[in-house]
């Protein structure tokens, strides 16, 4: 975590205006910190010292209330500022955050992870613009502005100053490394209860069926328990840290309290420039005491940050420059690991295989071996850790993400049936063309491409897809293979496609398959199934074992496929 990150003033550039602003505020709260301790020495001198009555003093009082008056607006003028700051800069960093999921995927970050990220954690920044960031311009100028003025008036009180003030910051430093790992167990149980929660709501009925959802209720307990307890760490380690802060400070006015009382006790410092060397002491080591009480206010901001422009800089394909993408070119993969988002865990490990144009590739492997993050990766969306993937003769690192996307037919295991229709139920014909342009006739032609015409034409195509409105689990698969090959795409890429149909339906969407691939199409997908194994050319096992096998005509299997192959189902 650094106080003040640069790429805060690249990603939201309205902090940059609130930076200056909170420079010139913090100026001008220094001339009236010295200002004010200026008026109030001089008038308790005269008063007190000398005797003069208060009405000779009137207009030193109505210069006091007057500064007294223009540093309370100019801290309300600073935290309306800061206020709309946050709000305008939490906007930015939406919109770019936003920017990069649309354009380059989630570079591996679970969906409720993103979830917290986008409303907790850019949320938890208000702290940082309101409090923290104003605090540490503060923190800058007017120590430094106050010490200037003690020095011309005091040398023995400016040195005390100079040696006791970086006593604070030296404890600061220490207590915020060992904040920050409080602070990332924090974020890092939250992001666990986050993701957790979603696939809890996502499979509620699931569990409900099988009688599992009381045991979920104890796990959410349990990550919610730790949320708490490292959540009061923090704040624990927030009130200690303020309590050591405090001490500092005050033993350090204490020495020149001390100073300044002997000195004014032997004759040898005038009561006038004692007074106001003391009332300005405090103002030094006031900005930083209140530093370190808002930087742990701050600190889940900060860390939340840190994360999200992890994310907004993730090593992906860029959306607009880059070289166009050559359809029907092979896809080569060599040495291809990932590593899970945000560590140096592996998510899939070394892989090598090439697809050719006219083939089928289906990925295997056991459950979170890589093989959806394969699949991820070959779109694009997340960065790879060693390896390469070729598309023809360029790395897909220096290709057009958007040319790229536009040869690929996508569909995920559990696809969502959006509508390019405006308002309303989606309907049969939004939901394959997603651009509203296409001509029926080229609509029924995808349709007849994917089986699936045949069950339309009864109902048409602007059949309304209500929920539970009378398609079947394989129908809306078929469907939104048909939306996949609608742009026309060289290579369709399939995470378990069959997972959620029954065996009509697979059979279908098999033949649909292979019919791409023998139009010189390039299919990868993962599958365990055997009708979609049945069609493969080749099968690529991910996890332990690299490639595993090639199937070519009545080429028998691989020993090593043994234990993805469903018993008797060698004649597939």
């Amino acid at each position: 975590m650094k106080p003040v990150d640069p790429r805060l003033f690249h990603y939201a550039r309205s902090t940059r205006r609130f930076f200056i602003i909170s420079i010139l505020s913090g100026s001008l709260t220094a001339l009236f910190v010295i200002l004010q301790a200026w008026f109030l020495s001089s008038i308790l001198v005269d008063v007190i010292g000398n005797g003069t009555p208060l009405g000779s003093v009137s207009f030193a009082i109505m210069a006091l209330v007057l500064t007294f008056a223009a540093r309370a607006i100019l801290i309300w003028i600073s935290d309306t500022v800061a206020t709309r700051s946050a709000g305008v800069a939490k906007s930015e960093l939406r919109q770019a955050a936003l920017s990069t999921l649309i354009n380059q995927g989630n570079a591996g970050m679970s969906a409720g992870e993103i979830a917290a990220l986008a409303t907790r954690g850019i949320d938890s920044l208000d702290n940082y613009f309101s409090r923290y960031l104003p605090q540490l311009v503060l923190a800058v100028i007017v120590p430094v502005s106050i010490i200037v003025v003690i020095f011309t008036q005091d040398l023995i009180s400016a040195l005390i100053v100079v040696f006791t003030i970086p006593l604070i910051p030296i404890f600061m430093i220490l207590i915020g490394m060992f904040t920050q790992q409080k602070v990332d167990r924090q974020w890092q149980t939250l992001n666990r209860l986050s993701g957790h929660f979603l696939d809890l709501i996502s499979g509620l009925p699931t569990l409900k069926i099988f009688g599992r959802a009381q045991t979920q209720v104890k796990i959410i307990e349990k990550v919610g328990s730790e949320y708490r307890s490292s959540t009061m760490g923090v704040l624990r380690i927030s009130f200690l840290s303020s309590l050591v802060l405090e001490l500092l400070a005050s033993l350090s006015v204490a020495l020149v309290a001390v100073s300044i009382g002997l000195r004014l006790a032997e004759g040898q410092m005038a009561f006038s420039i004692g007074l106001f060397v003391l009332i300005l002491a405090p103002e030094v080591y006031l900005p930083l005491r209140l530093i370190g009480q808002h930087f742990h206010a701050a600190a889940e901001g900060l860390g939340a940050a840190d994360k999200l422009f992890a994310l907004i800089e993730s090593d992906q394909l860029d959306a607009v420059s880059g070289i166009d993408v050559e359809s029907h070119v092979p896809i080569q993969i060599t040495n291809l690991e990932v590593a899970h988002f945000g560590s140096e865990n592996i998510a899939l490990s070394s892989t090598t295989f090439t697809a050719q144009p006219g083939t089928v590739t289906a990925i295997v492997g056991a459950s979170g071996s890589g093989k959806t993050t394969l699949l991820r990766a070959l779109l694009g969306v997340i960065p790879i850790r060693g390896g390469s993937i070729q598309l023809g003769q360029t790395p897909i690192g220096e290709v057009s993400l958007d040319s790229w996307h536009k040869k690929i037919g996508w569909l995920p295991q559990e696809p969502h049936l959006f509508s390019s229709d405006l308002g309303g139920s989606p309907t049969i014909r939004g939901v394959v063309d997603l651009s509203g342009e296409a001509s029926d006739t080229k609509i029924w032609e995808i349709l007849e491409s994917s089986h699936i015409a045949a069950e339309i034409r009864p109902i048409g195509l602007d059949y309304e897809l209500k929920s539970g409105a009378g398609l079947s689990g394989g129908q809306l698969q078929r469907l939104a293979l048909a939306r996949a090959l609608m742009g026309d795409p060289s290579v369709l890429i399939l995470d378990e496609p069959t997972a959620a149909v029954d065996v009509a339906s697979e059979m279908l969407i098999a033949q649909t398959l292979r019919e791409f691939a023998n139009e010189n199409g390039i299919v990868i997908l993962v599958a365990h199934r055997p009708g979609l194994l049945s069609i493969a050319d080749q099968i690529v096992r991910v996890g332990n074992l690299e490639l595993v096998a090639e199937i070519s005509g009545d080429i028998g299997l691989h020993k090593d496929l043994n234990a993805v192959v469903p018993s008797g189902s060698r004649n597939w």
